[in-house]
């Protein structure tokens, strides 16, 4: 049986997080293709933490700096090393290679880093996003990890087009997989609740997340006010995992703005609420909240930022907007005309079945996979400036560790 080391920068939480419904999604498919599969993190599991072992995913704690983790890979000899970002791969990459150079190692981005923090900066600045402000140390950290990877999954098909034309990062190296869905019925929508039976307006998000913290202090200082002067009744359902006091202090029940927190099932809020609010300032990658409106015949409105990459030239399942006047505008629309919220839904079920359904990319995934563990040699002798990387990684990260290991048994 293949093995498949996960080495992950915490631990998967799937209900809080679409990182973690992600990485959930990725152990299903190489489950289903045989593989043993083994996830391990340095990081402290929380309440929220996917019980992997029920999934049959062995478990282990690992440690920063420590030569531990080199006995643990020489004696698991794994075929395949999946790190959950690039974060992970600093850490733990080049001991991968030293230690099983054979095994096929892959970097799984979520969304690029660097392209979040260059937009985050940008947005506090008050300025435009330029190449300038893309090309930061950030930058150089985040795709040095994908050239010394055998192969780098990419969540966007703005970020796939972003690394090819503009960093010039040849294509043999990545791949695009977005998240991946099961193909919907338009009859599936029907065991959800219809629109009479929908109230209210809600969004939802891990605070931890800079945008997702950035977005519902919008909410409530922008748009909600336009909206809610609209008709006094209405309330805003704020959900979310890690909520601090700033966000816990925006709750006013006379305003109609409520913190729920975080919510154990997202079936549940989606179902029951009416129109799912996302304006995004900054960010990247796919955004899981509105990918579960669409599953839950939830039509939303968002932000360019928060639409990008995600529905190919198909209508949206509501509107884009960003402006905080026109956003508020067509929230209000999309709540109180039948007609425009069902045009919505139906939308979003042609996005998901034409881009995001896990028939289309799972073969296309393990395909690669199967050709790039046959032809490994020579797929990195074309990845040279992968080898340059690894080289001076080997040189300056390894020594750097060492000697971090031995300064703490001071």
């Amino acid at each position: 049986m293949k093995k498949l080391l996960i080495i992950g920068f915490i631990w998967p939480e799937p209900s809080s997080t679409a990182a973690g419904w992600r990485m959930l999604q990725l152990i299903k498919i190489f489950q289903n293709q045989g593989y043993e599969i083994t996830f391990v993190s340095a990081a402290s599991k929380s309440e929220r933490s996917s019980d992997l072992k029920s999934l049959s995913v062995q478990t282990a704690q690992i440690e920063l700096n420590q030569s531990s983790f080199d006995i643990f890979i020489k004696e698991l000899n794994p075929a395949v090393v999946l790190f959950d970002r690039f974060l992970t791969e600093e850490q733990y990459g080049w001991r991968v290679a030293e230690i099983c150079p054979k095994a096929l190692r892959i970097l799984d981005t979520e969304d690029l880093h660097f392209l979040r923090a260059a937009r985050e900066t940008a947005f506090k600045m008050g300025d435009k996003m330029s190449i300038e402000k893309l090309m930061g140390d950030l930058a150089k950290r985040e795709i040095a990890s994908i050239y010394r990877c055998d192969l780098t999954l990419i969540i966007s098909k703005y970020e796939m087009d972003l690394l090819k034309e503009t960093f010039k990062i040849g294509e043999s190296i990545l791949i695009y997989i977005p998240f991946l869905m099961n193909k919907i019925a338009l009859s599936d929508l029907h065991s959800y609740p219809t629109f009479e039976e929908r109230a209210d307006f809600m969004t939802i998000g891990n605070f931890r997340h800079a945008p997702n913290y950035n977005a519902v202090i919008y909410l409530k200082t922008k748009i909600w006010p336009l909206i809610r002067s609209q008709f006094k009744t209405s309330k805003m359902l704020v959900y979310g995992s890690y909520a601090s006091g700033k966000i816990e202090a925006l709750h006013n029940e006379n305003e109609g703005f409520l913190i729920k927190g975080w919510a154990k099932s997202s079936e549940a809020v989606f179902s029951t609420s009416r129109v799912c609010l996302a304006p995004l300032q900054f960010g990247a990658g796919l955004k899981g909240k509105l990918l579960e409106s669409m599953k839950f015949g939830t039509p939303n409105v968002t932000t360019n930022i928060g639409a990008e990459g995600m529905y190919d030239g198909i209508s949206w399942n509501g509107f884009i907007e960003d402006d905080p006047i026109e956003f508020a505008k067509k929230a209000v629309q999309l709540y109180h005309v039948k007609k425009v919220w069902e045009k919505a839904q139906k939308n979003g079920i042609d996005i998901i079945n034409h881009g995001f359904t896990i028939k289309k990319f799972e073969d296309i995934l393990l395909e690669k996979i199967d050709y790039l563990m046959l032809n490994l040699t020579k797929h990195r002798t074309h990845n040279f400036t992968g080898a340059l990387l690894m080289h001076h990684t080997l040189k300056s990260t390894k020594y750097f560790s060492k000697w971090i290991e031995e300064k703490s048994r001071d």
